[in-house]
C-alpha cells in the first residue's frame, strides 16, 4: 500500500497490471495534489480501480476526463442526452449486444484512437459483469527477439464497419448515419509517455496487415490475438457499484464479461483522445 501525500491511497491489484486507488472522492471533484499522484498512478499501472465512490454527476465526469485531454466521441455509439460526449454502457434482458463483449483497445480503428477511458457503473448485476484486461507491454516482452524483429515496421489495419453496422439499432441509431473509420497504426507501437513498446492489434478491429495476402496476415495476426489474451497477462476485476476504472488504451486491451443475462448492468463511460500511434 501507497500512501500519498495527497491523501491518495495506492495498492497494486496483481503482479502485473492494475492499482486499486482509494482516499479519494471522486464526486466532490479533485485537487492539483490528487491529480498528479492519479496521473501518475495512471502510468505506473496502466488502469485503475477507484473504490468506494458515489455516482458522479455527468458534468464531473467529464470535467475529470478532460483534466487529462480533449475528449473523444464515439463514431457511432449512442450518447448520453444532454451529454454528447458520454457513452452510456447499457446492457438487459432485451439487449442483442453487450459493448465490448471481445477484447479490444477502444476504437482503435480511428485515426487518433483513445488515450483512455473512465467508466462508473451504477447498476449491477447480482453476479457476474466483470471485466477483464490484459498487458500489452508484458505481450510485446514475452516475445523472441527475433520475432520483434519480424514484427518491427509492420502496419496493421484497423476496421469498424463490420462492426459498428446496425450495432446500435436496437437504441435509436440509424445504421447509414454513423461513421465507420479506418485507419492504417504500426502493429508495435511505442508509448508516447512512459516510451515503453507495446503491442498493438486486437481481434475485434484488426483485419489485416498492410502489404501482406490475407493468408500472410491471418497467421501473424492469430498468434498475436491469441498471444495477447493469454492468462498471464490478464487481471479479471469485479466491480462494486460505483467504482470507477480508468485504463489506458495505449498499453492495454480489455473485455467485458457478458455472463449476466437477463440482468442489467448500466454506466457512463468519458474517453480522452489521443495521439497518433508511433
Amino acid at each position: 500500500m501507497i500512501n500519498t501525500i495527497s491523501g491518495i491511497k495506492i495498492q497494486k491489484f496483481s503482479p502485473n497490471l492494475g492499482a486499486v486507488i482509494t482516499g479519494v472522492d471522486l464526486s466532490k471533484g479533485i485537487n492539483n495534489e490528487q491529480f498528479k499522484d492519479i496521473k501518475k498512478a495512471f502510468l505506473d499501472y496502466q488502469v485503475l480501480f477507484f473504490q468506494n465512490q458515489n455516482e458522479i454527476s455527468p458534468e464531473l465526469h467529464l470535467k475529470f476526463g478532460k483534466l487529462f485531454g480533449e475528449l473523444h466521441m464515439h463514431p457511432a455509439a449512442p450518447s448520453m442526452n444532454g451529454y454528447p460526449e458520454i457513452f452510456e454502457i447499457h446492457a438487459h434482458k432485451d439487449s442483442k449486444v453487450a459493448n465490448g463483449e471481445f477484447w479490444h483497445s477502444d476504437v482503435s480503428c480511428d485515426i487518433t484512437p483513445p488515450l483512455g477511458t473512465m467508466l462508473q457503473l451504477h447498476i449491477l448485476p447480482e453476479t457476474g459483469g466483470d471485466t477483464m484486461f490484459s498487458n500489452m507491454y508484458a505481450a510485446y516482452n514475452e516475445l523472441s527477439d527475433k520475432y520483434k524483429t519480424l514484427l518491427d515496421g509492420l502496419i496493421a489495419i484497423h476496421e469498424s464497419e463490420h462492426l459498428y453496422k446496425g450495432r446500435y439499432d436496437d437504441r435509436g441509431v440509424n445504421k447509414n448515419d454513423i461513421k465507420t473509420p479506418v485507419a492504417k497504426h504500426p502493429l508495435i507501437r511505442t508509448h508516447p509517455i512512459t516510451g515503453k513498446k507495446s503491442i498493438y492489434v486486437n481481434r475485434t478491429f484488426t483485419t489485416g496487415i498492410e502489404g501482406m495476402s490475407k493468408y500472410e496476415s491471418s497467421s501473424i495476426l492469430d498468434f498475436l490475438f491469441n498471444h495477447c489474451e493469454h492468462v498471464n497477462f490478464q487481471i479479471r476485476y469485479r466491480w462494486n457499484k460505483n467504482d470507477m476504472a480508468f485504463w489506458d488504451n495505449r498499453c492495454t486491451m480489455h473485455r467485458a464479461i457478458w455472463d449476466y443475462w437477463p440482468n442489467e448492468r448500466k454506466g457512463r463511460r468519458v474517453t480522452i483522445k489521443g495521439d497518433k500511434p508511433i
